[in-house]
């Protein structure tokens, strides 16, 4: 399991990375990111959200209220253009840090 200090640092990326591919409410944020690491990478919705309004400050993401099927209102977010610049660079700045670990660790998969 991956710690707590490396989760806070991966936090962005993973969000930025699973609302690419469209507009998420929380808890499909938590569980996509969750399923997509195989569970390496859990959120809870109390740590989920503080995360995701720091990120509508930034201007990363916007939020927006839905209301579901079943009539409760959920709170659903989307990458902002601002969100997609981010996550280019966000990306290869953590695959050079990766690439770095594995030269230091010696680790052929890091």
């Amino acid at each position: 399991m991956i710690g707590a200090g490396t989760k806070r640092g991966t936090a962005e990326l993973a969000i930025l990375s699973v609302l690419e591919s469209g507009s998420l409410h929380g808890y499909e944020i938590a569980h996509k990111i969750e399923r997509q690491t195989r569970g390496k990478l859990r959120f809870t919705l109390a740590s989920l959200y503080p995360l995701l309004y720091r990120m509508e400050n930034k201007g990363l993401v916007r939020g927006a209220w839905e209301v579901s099927g079943n009539g409760r209102r959920r709170r659903c977010y989307r990458l902002t253009a601002a969100g997609k610049k981010k996550l280019l660079p966000l990306r290869q700045e953590w695959s050079e840090l990766f690439h770095a670990l594995r030269q230091l660790a010696k680790v052929a998969d890091a």
